[in-house]
């Protein structure tokens, strides 16, 4: 039995739950699949399983080798498929990672689309706001808002987000409504830390091309986004935040937009992958997807 059949079996293995349930489904005989499974321990070098008398359990090293494996063998199958008369549809899992507004807002309500185009791609969707290790974790491409720092990935950029300056109602009742930056002294923010540093960004703006930035001051501050437009929401301060995000609220009455001629800079919104899964199909029309997509549902600029 060669490596990919081996790893085969391992994977059905462990989605079987058992040796003999994965020698049903794989129509051969028990020793062949527990064979397999102990010739590729041997050559890694490593204990994959636990064994017991009912079923069996991923050890530590097996957990990594299985998520691999997975990976592999969809790349493996696509490959096969490419070539074969059913290459037109990409097929496999794909491990995409998105923001939580635009996976709420806008990804979520459009997979039934996406599914009637590739209907054999299955799609795990994470949503946070933190930075991701692709590798590390087996993902294949993240959508991001905001500047990149220096990666080893492919960026690819879609477009550039607008923001604006908005506060609730009830802050305005007791603050008053900021009428140019000089007013911001005696304004309060709710304050935006990265998720992955702590850093907290500074209040920017941008008028005739020219960017600022100042410290306010803060009762609080948070690292997720949904959470930094609940604050706001709450009365609890001034925020900057996309337009597509804000634009519900503001037509409720929720919020109100301040400091329109003194907006800050746009974003860009970026899709990233590793460099190794740049030739992925089931990875390219994800991305020609999502791109379309976000440029059209935000109304991104170049």
């Amino acid at each position: 039995m060669d490596r990919i059949q081996a790893m085969q079996v391992f994977a059905t293995v462990v989605d079987a739950g058992g040796f003999t349930k994965a020698a049903q489904q794989m129509q051969l005989p028990r020793a062949t699949v527990s064979s397999a499974v102990q010739q590729l321990e041997a050559q890694l070098g490593v204990r994959l399983l636990h064994r017991t008398t009912r079923r069996v359990q991923l050890t530590l090293d097996g957990s990594g080798f299985y998520e691999r494996c997975q990976q592999l063998l969809a790349d493996f199958e696509e490959i096969e498929a490419l070539f074969s008369q059913q290459g037109a549809n990409p097929r496999g899992k794909l491990r995409i990672d998105v923001p939580g507004p635009i996976g709420r807002q806008v990804l979520a309500p459009a997979l039934p689309e996406f599914f009637r185009q590739y209907p054999d791609i299955q799609l795990e969707l994470g949503v946070t706001d933190r930075p991701v290790d692709l590798i590390q974790e087996g993902v294949d491409c993240v959508i991001r808002v905001g500047q990149l720092g220096e990666s080893r990935l492919v960026a690819r950029r879609v477009g550039m987000l607008a923001q604006g300056n908005y506060a609730s109602p009830a802050y305005l009742a007791s603050f008053g409504e900021p009428r140019s930056p000089d007013d911001l002294a005696r304004h309060q923010a709710v304050n935006y830390a990265s998720p992955s540093s702590g850093k907290v960004f500074a209040w920017e703006w941008q008028r005739d091309g020219e960017r600022q930035e100042r410290a306010l001051s803060a009762k609080i501050s948070v690292n997720q986004v949904e959470t930094y437009l609940a604050c706001a929401l709450a009365g609890l301060g001034l925020i900057q935040l996309p337009r597509y995000d804000a634009a519900p609220h503001v037509a409720a009455g929720r919020l109100v937009e301040v400091l329109a001629d003194w907006p800050p800079p746009a974003m860009p919104v970026s899709v990233l992958y590793p460099h190794r899964r740049h030739l992925s199909r089931r990875v390219q029309v994800f991305v020609e997807w999502a791109s379309a997509l976000l440029r059209e549902r935000l109304g991104l600029a170049d």
